[in-house]
């Protein structure tokens, strides 16, 4: 941190990035913020809170060469976050160690590692499958629409009929946010790609994420054992949609992804 004027203040970068796609303004966009010390929770969340997008990332140096890596909504702290994870590592490569090809963050989740790969960055994540269960009524109401299948892990997984189906919800929240899980994935098999999902979490703050990293550690074991590959091309089709391409490694599942930066700034807190 520095020090600027008479004002003692927190002094902390700011990358604001479009994961998971090559374009400007698609993808999901990401606030990274690196640290050189931990402010306080309160702090972290009322930065996440004014950032105002479905994450930020802090993260700050560990003595190994690594990073400790933390993910915050406008409403709470997350377990996991894939596409904040992409652009934390895009940060570092980018802009504080160009040399590096591969990155190691120990997050809630354990240890999650992101490498080069051409054009893509690409991570591996532990490894969700859900388990059946009968549809809940809030999950019904709450979706307009009763699911071919749903499946429980973190999230509830519920599979439409067709990419149409997923494209046409129009979900009433309030019903979403009495389900057990964190948030609800909604996916059918795709045309041009393997399947297409959508991601609902008004219970974290985020109505709908754009590109869910973490839904993807679901989604690919689930479509890894109904398509029986394991290389799968996936694109959520929200507004902005995005793409990945993912394998399924058995406990782990590994996502590629691009990453686009939109602004670069400070932010200036008082300490």
């Amino acid at each position: 941190m520095s020090l600027r004027g008479k004002e003692s203040v927190m002094d902390i970068p700011l990358y604001q990035v479009d994961a998971f796609t090559n374009t400007l303004f698609k993808g999901n966009p990401a606030a990274v913020c690196p640290l050189e010390s931990w402010p306080s929770d309160d702090v972290l969340q009322a930065v996440a809170a004014e950032n105002n997008l479905s994450e930020t990332a802090f993260f700050a140096p560990r003595d190994d060469g690594g990073y400790d890596l933390r993910w915050l909504t406008p409403a709470m702290e997350v377990d996991l976050c894939g596409h904040a994870t992409l652009a934390s590592a895009y940060a570092i490569f980018r802009f504080l160690e160009p040399s590096r090809s591969s990155v190691r963050f120990e997050t809630r989740s354990g240890p999650l590692t992101v490498e080069r790969d051409g054009a893509r960055l690409s991570m591996t994540f532990p490894a969700r499958p859900g388990e059946p269960c009968p549809p809940p009524n809030a999950l019904v109401e709450g979706l307009g629409v009763r699911p071919l299948e749903t499946l429980l892990a973190r999230d509830y997984l519920a599979v439409l009929d067709s990419r149409e189906a997923v494209e046409a919800l129009r979900p009433h929240h309030d019903r979403l946010l009495e389900l057990e899980g964190l948030g609800v994935i909604v996916t059918a098999g795709g045309k041009d790609e393997d399947f297409v999902s959508r991601f609902f979490a008004p219970k974290a703050g985020v109505p709908e994420d754009p590109v869910t990293g973490s839904a993807h550690c679901t989604l690919v074991p689930y479509w890894a054992a109904k398509l029986g590959k394991k290389n799968l091309h996936a694109r959520q089709i929200s507004s902005r949609g995005g793409e990945l391409f993912c394998e399924d490694l058995g406990d782990r599942v590994r996502m590629a992804g691009e990453a686009v930066l939109y602004l670069e700034g400070r932010i200036r807190l008082p300490e």
